[in-house]
């Protein structure tokens, strides 16, 4: 089972979460409970409706610690499934299926819900045009990860970092002294996306007279999105943000902006509820 996860060293991720929960005295429950010969069978299933992320890291925990592990995946990252069904089926040494289960079931979990709450946005505002984002509110050391869920979600990553575009915000702005000012140094340092955070109307057309090449239109509500729409008449792309809810989302993909981002995708999302239920071979 393939993943694309650009940017993760997925094998040193696995080690390092695992080092983590063996510890210096490893699995002592499996240890003293399991025999060392004993084999396992076990189907990993959710509990819920859930939009599936995260089951080739879940593998890659399994063959970590038993690189023999046969396992058999029964759906795939992206698919929306309902309540009861079986995700996986694995069989192999009981003691390394028993040891790697919480961090793979913690993995695929949280992906899980962060892609389940992400399909539910995109589902909000199907037929509008306008495109759901992430951002960068992830947990430290996971945002690939995370980003990786909100793509199985059906949404399409913001900024991956700090390096791929600049995004000047309220305090940049302050510091530089005004917008225009602010971006003409971006535009003078070369950087050829440039992301301008405007929450007030008067600030569009400095921003872009300077050069901005996408207006994050902040905290706007509806009519004011739409005033800012029109301002800027298709001449960059223009993208909601702030304080985006569930029940506000599809109101404000019908004013016309082309992306909206959601920082609660990754900041919120419930973990899906997911188990690995084991069976003697």
């Amino acid at each position: 089972m393939n993943i694309a996860l650009p940017g993760v060293d997925l094998d040193a991720f696995v080690a390092a979460t695992l080092a983590e929960d063996l510890g210096q005295g490893g699995d002592i429950t499996a240890a003293a409970v399991i025999p060392a010969d004993a084999r396992f069978t076990g189907v990993m299933d959710s509990r819920d409706p859930i939009v599936v992320a995260g089951l080739p890291i879940a593998e890659a925990f399994f063959r970590a610690l038993d690189p023999e592990v046969r396992i058999e995946a029964l759906v795939a990252d992206g698919d929306s499934v309902a309540a009861s069904t079986d995700l996986l089926r694995l069989e192999g040494r009981a003691r390394a299926l028993l040891t790697a289960e919480r961090s793979a079931l913690n993995t695929v979990q949280h992906l899980s819900g962060i892609a389940t709450m992400t399909r539910s946005y995109v589902d909000a505002i199907a037929g509008t045009g306008a495109t759901l984002l992430d951002t960068r509110k992830t947990i430290p050391g996971l945002r690939m990860l995370e980003k990786y869920a909100t793509r199985m979600g059906g949404a399409t990553n913001h900024r991956m970092g700090l390096w791929d575009a600049a995004m000047i915000k309220d305090n940049h702005v302050a510091v530089a002294g005004s917008v225009g000012e602010a971006v003409r140094r971006a535009v003078g340092a070369g950087i050829e996306r440039i992301i301008v955070e405007v929450d007030r109307i008067d600030q569009i057309a400095p921003a872009l007279a300077a050069g901005a090449t996408h207006l994050l239109l902040d905290n706007m509500p509806p009519p004011m999105l739409r005033e800012a729409v029109a301002l800027v008449a298709g001449r960059v792309p223009t993208e909601a943000s702030g304080g985006v809810r569930l029940d506000t989302i599809r109101a404000i993909a019908e004013t016309g902006v082309t992306f909206i981002s959601v920082g609660r995708l990754t900041q919120s999302a419930p973990a899906a509820d997911i188990g690995l239920d084991f069976s003697a071979a």
